[in-house]
Parts: structure tokens; sequence; C-alpha cells
């Protein structure tokens, strides 16, 4: 049984967070750099930091005219330091080929730099009230449940994932924009992972899972992802060194972050090189990109 679409709106209605870029008044350029933001990474940590990434840059020309090293000293500790980079390629795209102003069309979307098929179609519709099937982790765990009644989603399938959404989006494109964020709110703070919260559920009465004794996923296990001593780990030790001094470093002060492994940290600080998170100027120290050439 697809999700009852005026069901789960009310309840959003109803229970929605108040987030900054939910907001009316927000533009196309704040949903962008929140949704580059929350890719794996929780609101309470993306909320500040946006904020301030929207005083300081309100517009792409003006994130465009930061050096990257800027770029990556304002993103912080949000993860990923990559998404910062093509943030800054999106944003000098958008100030060049469109007047400032981010596309509000899926394909026009998806040509800037940096931007992938669900980031387009998260701004399509948060920003723009596109009627476009909006697919996350957490819509495709909420469609498994309700509508398949299998614990989980299972590998992804964009065919499928995009199909199953589709069928269910209202005709009106503000209500199908409306829905989209209903049930990605549902995935994200009632129909979870781990502890469902299944008593607060709107679509309790009609959930398929539910209906079915709440089975236990039995499908291919996920891979778990760990942060403690992993390369990432490493990577982002370098890059606190360098976001740390607004001067260029000599090598022994990254040479400390790892002492035990000196052959995987300089792997590690060779990868931040080849992309392009860090660079070496000629004298043969090191600092953040665009800072000191």
């Amino acid at each position: 049984m697809p999700i009852d679409a005026e069901t789960l709106i009310d309840w959003f209605d109803r229970t929605g967070r108040d987030l900054p870029w939910r907001r009316p008044e927000c533009t196309g350029w704040g949903v962008l750099v929140s949704e580059i933001m929350l890719q794996q990474t929780p609101v309470a940590r993306v909320q500040p930091i946006w904020e301030e990434w929207l005083a300081r840059w309100p517009v792409p020309s003006a994130l465009a005219a930061a050096s990257q090293g800027e770029v990556l000293r304002a993103w912080g500790k949000l993860g990923y330091p990559r998404r910062a980079l093509r943030l800054h390629a999106a944003a000098s795209a958008i100030a060049a080929e469109h007047g400032d102003i981010v596309p509000s069309d899926v394909d026009t979307l998806l040509a800037l730099p940096g931007i992938g098929a669900y980031t387009a179609r998260a701004v399509a519709t948060f920003a723009y009230g596109k009627r476009t099937p909006v697919v996350d982790t957490n819509v495709r765990r909420v469609v498994a449940r309700a509508v398949h009644g299998a614990g989980d989603a299972g590998p992804a399938s964009n065919t499928r994932d995009m199909a199953d959404v589709e069928v269910m989006l209202p005709a009106a494109e503000a209500r199908a924009a409306r829905f989209s964020a209903a049930l990605m709110e549902l995935g994200a703070l009632v129909c979870t992972a781990r502890s469902p919260k299944c008593a607060d559920c709107p679509l309790y009465e009609a959930c398929a899972w539910q209906r079915a004794g709440r089975p236990a996923y039995a499908g291919p296990a996920k891979p778990v992802q760990r942060f403690a001593g992993t390369d990432r780990q490493i990577r982002g030790k370098l890059l606190d060194v360098l976001r740390g001094t607004p001067e260029p470093v000599w090598k022994d002060r990254l040479d400390v972050v790892w002492p035990e492994d000196a052959g995987r940290r300089d792997r590690c600080l060779a990868s931040l090189l080849t992309d392009g998170l860090v660079e070496q100027i000629p004298d043969g120290r090191f600092a953040l990109p665009g800072e000191h050439r």
C-alpha cells in the first residue's frame, strides 16, 4: 500500500523541525549549502556552521571570491572536506554562468561541478518546490518498511528507489515537495534504523512492516563505518594542523600527528595533495590551497 501523502504531510505540518534552510526566506543558495553539509553529517553539527557560512558568504559569488584555504578553514570539523571544495567549485560556476542564482532545474543543477543526482533533486524540491523524487537513506528505509514490509531497505537501486517514491508524490508540485520533506523527516526522527518509534508514527496503522509483526531484516549486511584508526582520521589530523596556523608548516610539524606509522601518514598526506586539500609551496612547506602562492 502506498504511503498516504495527506496523513504524512499533516504530521509534518504539526511536528517538523524549524530548521533555517526550511524557512521561506531561505534562498536556493542556502538550501544548496545545507544539502552539501548534511551529507553524512548530523543536523546539530551542521546548523551553526551553515549559519556562519551564510552570514559570511550570502551569495555564491561571495564564496567563489574566497580562497580554497579560507573555505577549508571555515568548513571546520564537519568532515569529508572535499565537499567544501566541491561547493566552492559549484559557487564559481553559479556566479559565472547563472547570474549568481542557484538553478531550479534538475538537469541544470546536475551540470554544475560536484553536484550529484541526490543533491540536484533535493535543491530543486526543497528550494523551488519541484515535483521530483528525493531519495536518501532515511527515505529508502521508510519505504522499505511502510510499503514493502521489510525491516530495512537493503542495497540501493536507483531505478527502483526513485520509482517507489515517484508513484507516491502528490500531483501538485508544492504538495509533492512538502511530502518529500515529510518522508525524509519521518525516517530521520521516527522510523530510525536502530530504535524506530513506531508508537509515534503517523503511518502506524497502515505500515506493512508493523502489520507483518516487524520482521527482522534478513538481507545483506551493511558495512559498518568506523573512524578511529582510519585514513580519514589521519587525514583529518593533518588538516587540523594546517587549519590551526596562519602560516605554512614544515613537514616535521605534520609528522607528529601519526608517528606510529610514518609510511601510512605520508600516504595520507600524498592523498591530500592529490585531492587538492593541501598544497606544497616552492620552499617545501605545506599549506591549505590558495593561501600562500
